[in-house]
């Protein structure tokens, strides 16, 4: 770590709430940012452990619970790169593991900071708003929409079935692969849970629409109302794709419950 003693030098500060006189007049979004120069020694906060708990996903209590970051994302590599100023190898590092950190920046119970060894006596690290700060600081500088753009295109048709948290991360690796990528979804808008399940305050609608225009950036379709088995048959999507991958999430209509496939299911693909 760059500055091994940061934990003993800083106070934990988490991303500043809203004032409760404010927050109770809408339904907005209810922590403001920290500024550059605490955010960058709050990632100094990050401890030099020779076992970084945070980053290893352990299921435990029959599977029903978890400690430590299910994504195995590297944190304490790209805390240590906010702390020195290097934001895009930050954000390449993180996104080697999550493609949605501006999700799971906003919305993750965060399982990490209370695995992390610093909160075993102490506040543990700001992880969750260390992510939210990386992947903001892309999506300013650009980097997102260039990450996603393939080399060159392969000439394979993916339709993707459901466009959750599931759907947007299977076209954006596969698109990034060189397939061109269709995303089907029945509702009138894209994102699933994240859309129609996660109230603004949590996660602002327009965070949403931001990662679909990305997607559009980087030439993922994206067709809406559209029900496949109903609008598009499974013989006709076979028909006009080499893959389709599944990816409905959890949804109740009327009397039937789906639970499909909260993961993306898939075929592998040749040659990647």
């Amino acid at each position: 770590m760059a500055d091994p003693n940061g934990f003993l030098k800083y106070d934990r500060k988490d991303d500043p709430m809203r004032p409760i006189s404010e927050r109770i007049k809408d339904f907005n979004i209810m922590e403001l940012d920290l500024d550059d120069a605490d955010r960058r020694q709050q990632a100094a906060r990050c401890m030099n452990c020779g076992i970084p708990f945070c980053h290893h996903g352990l299921f435990y209590a029959g599977n029903r619970a978890v400690s430590g970051c299910p994504n195995d994302n590297l944190i304490p590599e790209w805390n240590d790169m906010v702390y020195e100023n290097e934001d895009k190898r930050a954000f390449e590092r993180l996104t080697r593991t999550n493609y949605l950190p501006d999700m799971t920046g906003r919305v993750c119970p965060a399982p990490c900071e209370v695995a992390c060894v610093q909160a075993l006596n102490g506040p543990g690290i700001t992880i969750r708003n260390n992510e939210k700060f990386i992947i903001e600081k892309a999506f300013e500088n650009g980097w997102v929409v260039d990450s996603g753009k393939p080399n060159n295109r392969t000439g394979k048709k993916i339709a993707v079935i459901g466009s959750g948290p599931a759907g947007i991360s299977a076209a954006w690796r596969l698109n990034q692969l060189g397939h061109s990528v269709t995303i089907f979804e029945r509702d009138d808008r894209f994102g699933g849970f994240l859309m129609y399940g996660i109230p603004n305050m949590k996660l602002p609608k327009e965070v949403v629409d931001r990662r679909f225009d990305a997607l559009k950036q980087i030439g993922v379709k994206l067709v809406a109302n559209t029900e496949i088995g109903k609008d598009i048959s499974a013989d006709d999507l076979k028909q006009d794709f080499d893959r389709v991958i599944i990816c409905t999430g959890a949804a109740k209509r009327g009397s039937s419950t789906f639970l499909v496939a909260t993961s993306t299911v898939c075929t592998r693909l040749p040659n990647t």
